[in-house]
Parts: structure tokens; sequence; C-alpha cells
């Protein structure tokens, strides 16, 4: 980061639980809900992609244009060149030169502001391929991308270009696998279908379907500096509205038609901090009281933060502490406009 970065080192950490009843919201190789042992214990699990996807694409809803992540990189650009003038054979021949240039049969990430250069640039050559030059097109990525025009999700979830470092932008956030906060063993579900045709009783098809519930610890940290840097300064307070808007609505996919998990955020904690970033590890599961595990989780999650508050003293940083659940005259559109006031820079 620059020395005049002046988010430096500032970043937003989102500690949220979120209870879910009967779902499969991330499958293993096998189609079991995911697991993991912590301290001992069999969790319930998201991955971090699992949930970083759904999130991305909710930003698109909150007014974020975004990039592209695809292995189809050759035909957005041959799509691009047809529209700068190229023949239908100069465009393949040409989109094929620079996907290569940028991409082997990995995903890339890159914007419509990226794909319109290089179909400039294509033409400026004739749209001869032989005159594209694997190191123009790096240079020409490298100089085109505006993150803040239309790429602010690669700002927040970084690129990796294996062929070309230069091209590699660090992400601002950075997502933990959703753990539950108490142990968990996946159930068996055993379903039958009927053939709406068939003439006598009986099923025309038998299954089963692992499943669980859970109440959820999820960490979210937004590197404030980091954005700052990647958008130059731009857009920062929408970003951050939008970005905390998509954290609430988004939930993975998997299985929402037949065990839909449509659960909002119950709880989160969310502090404004400089200095080392800070999970909570849940290590002890929580123990049902009253019926649930959200309000001795609750609990857990509040006690380790204060207690992390007192052990680090001047280290912890603390620049502002949101609590978003209890109070229900503090909503989500409060809590975003809250933490957009923090990526707020004065001019000069």
């Amino acid at each position: 980061m620059t020395d005049n970065n002046p988010l430096k080192n500032i970043r937003i950490e989102y500690h949220i639980l979120q209870s879910f009843p009967v779902t499969c919201l991330n499958r293993d190789d096998v189609g079991a809900p995911k697991t993991a042992v912590v301290g001992g214990s069999t969790r319930a699990r998201v991955s971090s992609q699992c949930w970083k996807r759904p999130v991305r694409l909710a930003l698109h809803d909150f007014g974020i244009k975004l990039a592209m992540r695809t292995k189809k990189v050759d035909e957005v650009i041959h799509k691009a060149c047809v529209e700068h003038g190229a023949t239908e054979e100069q465009a393949q021949v040409c989109g094929e030169a620079i996907a290569k240039a940028l991409t082997k049969d990995t995903l890339h990430f890159f914007t419509q502001r990226e794909a319109e250069a290089f179909a400039d640039f294509a033409r400026e050559k004739g749209f001869d391929a032989d005159q594209i030059k694997e190191k123009e097109i790096h240079k020409l990525a490298k100089k085109s991308i505006n993150p803040a025009l239309d790429g602010i999700d690669i700002a927040l979830f970084g690129r990796m270009v294996a062929q070309a470092a230069e091209l590699n932008i660090e992400a601002a956030c950075s997502f933990a696998h959703a753990i539950s906060t108490h142990r968990v063993a996946n159930e068996v579900e055993f379903f039958t279908a009927l053939d709406d045709l068939q003439d006598g009783p009986g099923s025309a098809h038998m299954g089963s379907l692992e499943f669980n519930s859970a109440t959820y610890y999820r960490y979210i940290s937004l590197d404030l500096g980091q954005l700052w840097e990647t958008l130059n300064g731009q857009s920062l307070p929408e970003t951050l509205d939008a970005f905390t808007k998509a954290l609430y609505v988004a939930i993975p996919s998997a299985r929402q038609t037949t065990q839909s998990g449509a659960s909002p955020w119950a709880f989160a904690r969310v502090l404004v901090r400089k200095g080392q970033r800070l999970q909570a590890p849940f290590e002890t599961a929580v123990k049902s009281r009253d019926g649930g595990f959200l309000q001795p989780s609750i609990e857990a999650l509040s006690a380790y933060l204060e207690k992390q508050e007192k052990l680090a003293g001047s280290l912890f940083g603390k620049i502002a502490d949101y609590s978003f659940g209890a109070d229900e005259s503090f909503s989500i559109d409060h809590l975003a406009t809250e933490l957009s006031r923090h990526a707020e820079v004065p001019n000069g």
C-alpha cells in the first residue's frame, strides 16, 4: 500500500451468527453436508468459496457492475472484435490469440473495459493475430483495468493471473469457512417419488439425502486500505454499502428447492479496527439452552471479543463497534450507512 493511503491498516470485521433449519448448504464429493472437526467435535461447515459467489452476485442487485470470471475469454473478445469491425474469422483468431496470452484453460477474472481495450488493440493491428504479442496484451490489461468502473468485485475478491503476475490484484476481503458453533451430526432423509401415469400402487423412485441444521459463525474481514488502493480512492462508501447488504442477503444455493435455507442474520458484531485480524474460533462447542443454540452462541461470541479486547490492550485498535440483531430499530440499512462513513475520505 502507498504511504499516503488514508485507510491503511483499517479493516471492518463482520462476526455473524446465522441459524438454519433443515438444509444442505454446501455438499462434499458424495453429496453430504460438509463438516469439520473443531475442538474435538464435529461441526457443520460451509466453505468460504460457497458463500463468496452468492455474495459477489448479490452485489449486482445493489448497483455494482460486475466483472466476468470465465474460461470463455476468447468468446468475449471475439464478440468485442466483431463490434470493432472484425470479420468473424478475424475475430476468432484474435480472440484465441489474446485469450492464450491471459489464460491456459483456467478461469480468468476481467472486465468489459479490458475486453474493449483488447478489441481496439486488435483493430490497430489490422486484426492480424500474428501481430498480437503476449507482453503487449499484459501491458494493455494492466493499463486499461479500472475496478472502480466495472470490476469492484475484482477489488473485493482479488485476481490471480498465473501467466502475468503483474496483473494480480490483492483481495480486499477475506472469508473464513462458516462453522457451526455447536456439535452437529448429519442426518439422512429417505424419500420416494410417484409416477403420475403408473397403474398400481407403490413408489416409482426411492432415494436418500443427507442434511443437518445449525447455527453458523461467519467471519469476514474487509481491508479498507487495500480497497482504497485498488479503487484509487473511488466509490468506497458505495462499495461498502453494497457489500454489507450483499453479505446480509446472500445464501448458498444448494438444494434450495427441496431443503430451503432462507434464514437471515440472527446476530452480528461488526468491528472497525486497526491491527491484526481477529476471528473467534469457537473451540469449545456451545450447548443448547432453552431449546436453542443461538443465545449461548451470542454470549460466547461477545465474551470472546470482549476478552480479546482487554488482552490486546492498545493493540486491539478499535475504532467503532456495532451490534446487529438485538435492537429492532437498528436495521441493516442503518448498519450499512454507519459502516460506509468509515470509508469516507476528506478531500485534500
